[in-house]
């Protein structure tokens, strides 16, 4: 994605990408890792989620970056706590590919949001 995108815009385009509902809530923040024990940064302290919504229209990509050594989380669904790691990529190839957003790598199969309860 372009890095004037929104953290609002990075929601929808990872809810697109795994076919999620888009109904529950949802957060970003930045940590040293995914576990519920490291200490994590909320990237918006507000409340309510129309204040979250419009914190996340109001936070650019490029005011994300650089990290150092933490890195960004989107936590959908709070009770499933679908976690997501989003890495910003470093190279002339994200360049090239600007014009539109993209995945440009995943790991693993993609989550299954509602899955059957006849396992």
């Amino acid at each position: 994605m372009d890095d004037t995108a929104s953290l609002l815009d990075l929601h929808g385009m990872i809810q697109d990408a795994v076919s999620f509902d888009r109904d529950h809530p949802f957060e970003f923040y930045t940590a040293n890792s995914a576990s519920p024990w490291a200490e994590k940064n909320w990237i918006t302290l507000a409340e309510e989620l129309d204040e979250k919504v419009d914190a996340f229209a109001g936070t650019q990509l490029k005011h994300i970056w650089p990290l150092g050594r933490k890195k960004l989380y989107y936590w959908f669904d709070f009770g499933d706590a679908w976690i997501f790691e989003i890495r910003k990529m470093r190279s002339t190839k994200a360049d090239a590919l600007l014009d539109t957003p993209q995945i440009i790598g995943r790991v693993g199969p993609d989550p299954e949001q509602y899955p059957s309860c006849d396992a």
